[in-house]
């Protein structure tokens, strides 16, 4: 199972990336788990300095912008 996390404090750009995640993640068939960090402190402690962000199974992917559906499918697969 992969763990999608989206770093954020829920502005609109936040609510996009994990709409887009999860969007991929299904048009893939995979099983996964979404978690919103929306903690300041926690976002920082994973080095994220510009929101949003995402993480794949820990590992931060993408930073300061909304990836795309198929630019996630990319990092998931």
């Amino acid at each position: 199972m992969k763990k999608i996390q989206v770093l954020g404090t829920g502005c609109p750009k936040c609510k996009k990336l994990a709409e887009n995640a999860e969007a991929a993640a299904e048009e893939l068939g995979i099983e996964y788990e979404i978690e919103k960090v929306t903690q300041l402190n926690d976002i920082m402690q994973m080095g994220v300095m510009m929101t949003p962000a995402l993480a794949i199974d820990g590992e931060v992917k993408v930073t300061g912008k909304t990836a795309s559906p198929d630019d996630i499918k990319a990092m998931l697969a």
